[in-house]
């Protein structure tokens, strides 16, 4: 790999972060795509060269032969390679799994703070002056119950 201390470096490594952030991160990328991920990185810095190289020339075509330089076949079997590369690891954006908040507190070593009227995990939309025992059902909640049968079916 090429130094991070040199700029060219630091931008590889930065684009190699970004490449791997979109994976879902180094924690989710599997092995093999972490080496396909390396490639392409290798890839585009030598495109990357490519492209600076043949932007300095003062004409892409030998007129001479009147053709193309080689270099630029070589450059889009570079861009062919690239576009491989990204295909095998992926093209779309994968959302980074994040753990539960009592997964995150846990790791942390703290306990979640608990809510007044919320016990094991039980949803903390009704005040508990609403709760009532089980059995029990108030007029409304037999409507709403009604109203949710009839707009399902």
């Amino acid at each position: 790999m090429v130094s991070r201390r040199k700029k060219v470096g630091r931008a590889l490594w930065a684009w190699r972060s970004e490449l791997l952030t979109d994976l879902g991160g180094i924690e989710t990328v599997s092995t093999q795509e972490l080496a396909l991920a390396e490639e392409v990185v290798k890839t585009k810095l030598i495109l990357d060269s490519v492209d600076a190289w043949l932007l300095t020339q003062p004409t892409l075509i030998n007129r001479k032969a009147k053709a193309v330089l080689p270099a630029v076949r070589d450059r889009q079997a570079l861009v062919s390679t690239l576009r491989a590369l990204l295909g095998d690891v992926g093209l779309k954006r994968r959302a980074k799994t994040l753990p539960s908040l009592g997964e995150y507190l846990a790791g942390k070593g703290t306990r979640p703070p608990e809510v007044s009227g919320v016990r094991d995990g039980s949803s903390a939309s009704r005040p508990e002056s609403d709760t009532l025992p089980a059995g029990q059902a108030t007029a409304s909640t037999e409507a709403e119950s009604s109203q949710e049968g009839t707009a399902t079916t």
